[in-house]
């Protein structure tokens, strides 16, 4: 069966119900889609984890970032992924150990295998969708 992702109620209330995203990719660029994406998740009440190796000690949006998903030492409900569609195995087997609820990819990033790895595991696989764009569209502001 070929993969689809959650609908636009269920993903609606993945939002709505998430407090902490990790986001694997994050640059410190302000002109990258990443920080972009991230800063609006951000002003959205959402907690920010950056995961970036290459810049890991730095501080990106008021947020110290860490190397791997491993370093984080608190519960995290979104692990939103900035990185190639090929390079995303990784990261679904590092998040299956860490145990978000929800893994979702960035939008153009689609990986079935990586898809199916974090869903036996009982994680909400989405992919191909811009989580800033999504929450502009479903969820409604207070």
């Amino acid at each position: 069966m070929p993969f689809q992702n959650p609908s636009n109620d269920q993903r609606r209330e993945i939002l709505q119900q998430a407090k902490t995203i990790a986001v694997v990719g994050l640059s410190n660029k302000p002109d990258r889609t990443s920080y972009m994406v991230s800063e609006a998740m951000q002003h959205a009440g959402y907690k920010i984890i950056p995961v970036n190796p290459v810049i890991a000690g730095e501080t990106v949006l008021g947020e110290k970032v860490v190397a791997s998903l491993s370093e984080i030492e608190e519960p995290v409900d979104i692990v939103n992924v900035f990185r190639r569609s090929e390079e995303v195995m990784p990261v679904a087997e590092e998040s299956v150990k860490i145990k978000p609820k929800v893994f979702w990819l960035q939008q153009g990033i689609y990986n079935e295998d990586a898809a199916d790895l974090v869903a036996e595991s009982g994680i909400v696989p989405v992919m191909d969708q811009c989580i800033k764009v999504d929450h502009a569209l479903l969820v409604k502001r207070k």
